[in-house]
């Protein structure tokens, strides 16, 4: 306990001089930049059905056919090792409208996201069941294509572009305070914002996402969560006076440009470079929040990472990490309350390994969640479980 107190004291005294620690997790591993595959981009025709990847978010490696109704799509992650999340999206159509089958390859790996289609990128319907089937291990999906090209993709597109865009208008209509924090590997801006408080030297609560380019649902809870805590409501409002709110929604540009599986352009998972920051995404990130809350004499006591998994699942600590005294059981117990029993899964696990959620807790000894989301919550629900979250962190924070 001693030793535990020692180690605390050590990490807020590093994060008031605005250094970055490099402390040893049980199971280091190595962020040195590996190399990746860059996927060609082109468009495909066979037999008048044309394929293509030519725009920024899309993974499609290869295109084939298999006979005359079946055409085959090559999906290749950006390097290897890797977690097996097969990532895709491209765009079909056909010279006359047309019922193809489509035989989705990732070669070693196993189907993950259940295609969503679209023809403008704002509205997408998932395919229906009935068009699914699963032969060898490889899923094939039958779609109706016409003249016009639409959008076949893992999850919702959400591309640096989109992405950039709705935040441009979310620090345009709230109090956030927008701000640059250097670039990625490959030169894409990396961004974020902050709603500041009167009191300089406030408490300070961080909110990142998309350390992982496919994450699109991790992603949509923190849009939910972050307009609940910017909104008019007294809650939000008396919650923005008394706390400073750090928010980067996009850490992992150049991945989710590249279509990457999991990667950044340096083939590095970014969410395993939490200690030495090998990466520049996350050392910029890094540098920027602790120089941030130094500058201002501010204590971070709580970070949250949205990302996206099969199931519902907030990723904490065991109680003897816990910075915020009964903080997450409280929280935890008052979601499912008004969700309903089994809609507050929360899993805490050892501090391991180089990941964001335990940088928060030896960078600043703060209370630190993994926000974690299905890939196939309805969306409705999504939204719903942030707004929920987010007002009962608000309720428990003002309370203190």
């Amino acid at each position: 306990m001693r030793l535990l107190l020692l180690f605390f004291i050590f990490a807020l005294a590093a994060c008031s001089s605005g250094k970055l620690i490099n402390y040893d997790f049980p199971n280091p591993i190595d962020t040195s930049t590996k190399p990746i595959e860059v996927q060609e981009k082109s468009s495909w025709t066979i037999d008048g059905v044309t394929v293509s990847n030519d725009f920024e978010g899309a993974r499609m490696n290869q295109f084939s056919q298999d006979n005359d109704s079946t055409f085959r799509v090559l999906i290749l992650p950006e390097n290897r090792p890797i977690n097996s999340s097969p990532w895709y999206a491209f765009t079909m159509s056909s010279e006359e409208p047309r019922t193809v089958h489509l035989v989705m390859d990732y070669g070693e790996n196993q189907h993950r996201y259940w295609p969503k289609l679209s023809s403008d990128l704002i509205k997408w319907t998932p395919i229906d069941s009935s068009a699914a089937d699963f032969q060898d291990g490889r899923a094939v999906f039958t779609v109706d294509l016409t003249t016009q090209p639409i959008y076949f993709s893992g999850q919702e597109l959400s591309n640096s572009e989109i992405v950039k865009a709705w935040f441009d208008q979310v620090c345009e209509n709230t109090a956030l305070e927008q701000f640059e924090v250097g670039k990625s590997k490959l030169g894409r801006s990396l961004f974020g914002a902050v709603s500041e408080p009167l009191d300089e030297k406030a408490e300070t609560v961080v909110f990142i996402s998309r350390q992982h380019p496919p994450e699109v649902t991790g992603y949509k809870a923190l849009q939910s969560y972050l307009d609940e805590v910017m909104g008019n409501s007294t809650l939000a409002t008396d919650f923005r006076k008394k706390y400073r709110i750090l928010v980067y929604p996009l850490l992992n540009p150049d991945g989710v440009d590249m279509g990457h599986w999991r990667h950044n352009a340096g083939g590095i998972d970014l969410n395993r470079d939490w200690q030495y920051y090998r990466q520049p995404e996350t050392k910029q990130i890094a540098q920027h929040i602790v120089e941030y809350v130094s500058d201002r004499r501010s204590d971070v006591i709580l970070g949250i990472d949205f990302h996206s998994t099969q199931e519902d699942v907030y990723y904490t600590y065991p109680d003897e990490h816990e910075h915020l005294m009964d903080f997450r059981n409280y929280w935890v117990e008052a979601i499912e309350e008004r969700l309903g029993e089994g809609n507050a899964y929360e899993d805490p696990d050892p501090l391991e390994s180089p990941v964001s959620k335990g940088w928060f807790i030896v960078q600043f000894g703060a209370e630190a969640v993994t926000y974690e989301v299905g890939d196939e919550t309805p969306r409705d629900f999504i939204d719903r479980k942030a707004r929920v979250s987010a007002q009962e962190m608000m309720k428990l924070l003002i309370m203190r």
